[in-house]
């Protein structure tokens, strides 16, 4: 895709606070500290449209950036990271949460990034559920791929793919592995971007929250 135009639109802090208008959204998903930040920023070919923390879950809101005044690619807030205060982290379930049943029916795809050095935490599955519940089309993107030996990334991304299948058995997810250090997979990444933008708009199915109960 040609990149005519990349700005950085917002951070949301509230989920009433949102864009509005009727552009699409690809989202970014996955635990804290994964390089979902480092890996829009690579997209773009963009240094800081998309804020770096090397603080694991310091980003508290949802932040836009909007390309060729089309489209917006929104970076969610990591989940998982354990020193975040509880207060904070019923305030993230509650905009992630608000942000995600707001702009369903804008999003054409989620980006759910994973680390590929590590296999898929509970909240990696329970975000893939909610996913799949919700009728909403998604890649798994493996980052930080250039810290495993070039031999040994086909078995990497096979052995994630697995371990996402339902229940360990048939076939798991396309994963793809990328560096937002090196630009490693960043073509394919934009290959899945662009046919998803194509596409008619996500329908989406209303459903409970990503994260049951918590």
């Amino acid at each position: 895709m040609r990149i005519d135009s990349v700005r950085f639109a917002c951070s949301v802090f509230r989920p009433e606070d949102a864009p509005e208008g009727s552009d699409r959204d690809v989202i970014f998903v996955g635990r804290s500290n994964v390089g979902k930040s480092s890996l829009i920023n690579r997209l773009v070919g963009k240094s800081g449209i998309a804020r770096v923390s090397s603080t694991p879950g310091r980003t508290q809101s949802v932040n836009f950036v909007r390309v060729n005044e089309a489209f917006h690619l929104v970076d969610f807030p990591g989940y998982g990271y354990a020193r975040v205060p509880e207060e904070i982290r019923r305030s993230w379930k509650h905009l992630v949460d608000g942000v995600l049943e707001a702009r369903r029916r804008r999003i054409v795809l989620a980006v759910m990034v994973m680390d590929a050095r590590h296999p898929p935490s509970d909240l990696d599955h329970a975000m893939r559920a909610w996913l799949v519940e919700n009728g909403l089309p998604y890649v798994v993107v493996a980052t930080k791929a250039d810290k495993i030996g070039a031999g040994s990334r086909t078995r990497t991304a096979g052995s994630l793919a697995d371990e996402l299948s339902d229940g360990g058995k048939g076939h798991g997810p396309a994963v793809l592995l990328a560096s937002g250090k090196t630009g490693l997979g960043m073509r394919e990444i934009w290959k899945h971007l662009e046919r998803a933008l194509e596409r008619p708009k996500a329908a989406g199915r209303r459903g409970e929250s990503w994260i049951s109960g918590s």
